[in-house]
This record gives C-alpha cells, structure tokens and sequence, in this order.
C-alpha cells in the first residue's frame, strides 16, 4: 500500500507535523516527520492512535433503547437485567453474529479498533450446549473477521445467582458451566480465534457473585498469559452483598485473595472505598470504565479523580452498547466529576491541563494493557491502527496538537472520525465502514424477526 501522509499526527512522543507513515504486513514500519507529502503518497489530514474498547456484551446493541421505558415500580439495575434476559432468550447463533457484526461496525466507525468482548451467551436458549461449544463464540470471531476489528475474546465462566455459591436463576441457564466443561470452552475459543492475525484469548469470571472462590482460582488457572476481566463493584447492592458474605467489599476481598496485578481488569469498580481506591491503584490492574453505560443504568459514578492521582489505570468500553462512541465515553466520564464535584476540569493536571489529551492518553494505554496489547500509539513496530479526524469538521477547524482532542471529545457531535485503519487497511472511509450497508441489512432483518417474537 502507499505510505499514508498526515498534515499533523498524534505520535508516541507526541505531536508532529507533516507525517509519513509507512506501513507493511500490518505494522508501521517507518515514520518521517517534517517531510513534505510525495507523489502516490495517500495524503490525509489528522491521524491519532486507535483506542482499545475494553468492555463489550456484542448483542445487547440488539436491545439499545428498548428499556427506556418507566414500569410501575422504581426501575434500577436489576430490573433492566430481567428485560436483558427476556430478550437474549430469543437468540440463536446467526443473530449473536449479526448483532456483534453491527455493534463492531459502529465501534471503528467512533475510532475504536479493538474490542474486549466480554462473551457469557455459551448455550442454546433451553442452556443445552451447542454440539461445538464455542459456537457463539465462532460467530464473534466471523463478525470481527467481516468487519476487521481487533479481537480480545474473554470467555465468561458463569455459575451462581449470587455470593456463596446459590443455584443460578432461570434466566442465567445460557450461560452457565461448571469447570470442566468451561474448560473445554476455552480450548475450543482458542482454536476459534486463531485465524484472525492479532487476536487473544483472555478470561472472565463473571463477578465474585457469579463464582465461588475455589471456581475462581480455577478460572484464573486456565489463562497463565491473557488478561483477567471481572466485574467488580457495579451496584450497591452487589456492594452490600459482598459484604454480608464476606465481611469485605468486592474490590477489597479481590485485593487481598487474589494476585491482582497488570493483567486483571476491574470492570465499573463503581463504588470504592478510599482505601480499594488507593489498592486497586497500585495493583497495577486496570479500571474498566463504561461511563455511559454507568449512567444509563444508573449505577453511579466511578471515584475517577483521585483513582487517577493515585496513578491508576483506566480504559474505556461500550458495555451494553446503548450508545457507541469513545469521545463521548470520555466525555462522560470527565462530566461526571464535574457533575459529582461540581468543578470544572476535573481530570486535569498542571503537567498536563488538556481535560482531551489526559483522557485519551489514559484510555489509549490502559486500553492496551488490558486487553493484553503492546502499548498503544504510532510508533515504528505498532500494529497499523490508525484514527484519522476530519480537519474541516466544525469541531476540530482552527485547532492544534492537544486542543484537537479537546475539540473532538468535548464539542464533537459527529463526522469527527473521517477515515480509519486496521492493521493498516482502510475498513472506514468518509466516516462509512465499507461493509455498513451489507451489515446493516442483516441487522435489521435480524431484530425484524426478534421484535416480532
């Protein structure tokens, strides 16, 4: 392919102008800067690292906006989840595939160019395995294959109702193993996923309500390498729970029974307290931040300002997937300090006072880290994932270097990602994903049949 030529790029060292990237074999193999754009050169105008969603249940976009609708009782949380239910108990194998097919769509469209996805719909609507146990599991790998999207594929061992090991409950039976079997899931996820160039196998105990600790040390055990993902933290009652079980708060309980370090990803960790803050921090783990999802479930707002000052990682996933879009993550992510703080620039600092540039740097390297990635950024040996923003949107014009994150995360309502690359080829041109069309008629034929169930 011919090198691609940027009047400005966000580089691992930062800011440059005039910037040639070479790209072969899906890495980039040589940077210039300074230089002036050459013949068959594919020049383009803003280019920033791809960023890594961290968390994703692929089928839920199937349901955005169906749940916005008041009952007759307080509706929270859990109320949703019976809704959430219902509606998975109609899936079968072809509709998870273009359901995860649309929802990645979307994702490189907003600039995301890997995904976590938290995968627990193993098993047939009856919760019968399927005669390939990791046939939910193929039809994600085959939508990340349609669409290009980097894959991190996190099985999810799921096995009881809630703390202390009580039975599961009716709607959980499609997710349900015991260690033997899950097991043997992730062995046949393995083979899934080994013809996608870049993709990785983590693993996920569900939530310490899900998993017993004897059960969670043998999930960890079948992982020695991949990241670690688990909820953590959502909801107060989960809180309350823990501690009625335990006599500890979940972070708390995992900080101090298991080896959380670099390869753990703590997703919501919603309510701590100041000490979980302080040891979630030094952990090394990642924070799994889904803002938008947070706050459209009404779960509560993550202690990001001192989280952060205490040197904690952090990334940033769709979750449910009501809304895709990482500016907008961030974004909510920063108003909610604001909000619960009632301050302005919150996540700021005196080295670095860009509210934009902070938050990205942030997702872009604790992204990485928890989905098992080399650091991300445009550097010589990075995988070719590569952003590039519109420097004529109304959002970005006039601005420079961090003040074009600003712009973007901050007053960006759309057209801000103009073209995107993974692994150096071009999925996302004009602000379009080239297979959006063919991608979105199977969607909406796919919820045609499931909303008339």
């Amino acid at each position: 392919m011919p090198s691609l030529w940027f009047d400005t790029a966000l580089l691992a060292e930062g800011w440059a102008k005039d910037v040639r990237l070479t790209v072969d074999g899906g890495r980039i193999r040589a940077i210039a800067t300074g230089v002036p754009a050459r013949e068959g050169d594919a020049r383009h105008g803003i280019a920033v690292p791809g960023l890594c969603n961290v968390h994703s249940h692929a089928f839920q976009r199937g349901m955005a906006g169906l749940t916005e609708f008041r009952g007759v009782s307080d509706d929270d949380f859990w109320t949703w989840r019976e809704l959430m239910y219902r509606f998975l108990d109609r899936i079968d194998p072809d509709d998870v595939e273009a359901i995860a097919a649309q929802a990645y769509v979307e994702m490189l469209e907003g600039g995301f160019t890997r995904v976590g996805e938290f995968h627990y719909l193993h098993h047939d609507p009856a919760g019968n395995a399927y005669a390939d146990l990791a046939e939910t599991a193929q039809r994600i790998v085959a939508a990340a294959d349609l669409t290009g999207i980097g894959l991190t594929l996190l099985p999810v061992f799921y096995a009881h109702a809630t703390f202390g090991g009580a039975p599961a409950a009716p709607g959980q039976r499609r997710f349900l193993n015991d260690i033997d079997r899950f097991a043997a899931l992730m062995q046949a996820s393995a083979s899934a996923i080994a013809p996608l160039p870049d993709a990785n196998l983590g693993v996920a105990p569900h939530s310490l309500r899900a998993v017993t600790p004897e059960e969670l040390d043998s999930v960890i055990g079948l992982t020695p390498l991949g990241p670690i993902h688990i909820h953590a933290a959502e909801q107060v009652k989960e809180v309350d729970d823990c501690l009625a079980w335990s006599g500890q708060r979940p972070v708390a309980w995992l900080l101090d029974h298991a080896a959380v370090d670099p390869r753990w990803c703590l997703v919501h960790a919603t309510h701590l307290g100041d000490g979980e803050v302080m040891g979630l921090a030094a952990s090394g783990a990642t924070a799994g931040l889904c803002p938008i999802t947070e706050a459209n479930l009404g779960d509560g707002v993550f202690a990001a300002d001192a989280y952060l000052r205490a040197g904690g990682a952090f990334g940033i996933g769709s979750d449910s997937n009501i809304l895709i879009d990482p500016g907008q993550e961030l974004r909510a992510l920063e108003y909610g300090q604001r909000l619960s703080r009632r301050a302005r620039n919150v996540l700021g600092s005196a080295d670095r006072p860009s509210v934009g540039a902070t938050l990205f740097a942030g997702a872009l390297s604790g992204g990485a880290r928890a989905l098992g990635q080399a650091p991300g950024g445009l550097a010589v040996g990075a995988t070719a994932d590569i952003v590039g923003l519109d420097p004529d949107n109304t959002s970005l014009y006039g601005r420079s270097g961090d003040r074009l994150l600003d712009g973007w995360l901050f007053a960006g309502s759309g057209g801000v990602v103009k073209t995107v690359w993974r692994r150096g080829e071009c999925v996302v041109e004009g602000g379009r994903h080239h297979a959006a069309d063919a991608v979105g008629r199977r969607y909406r034929h796919t919820l045609d049949k499931l909303l008339r169930q």
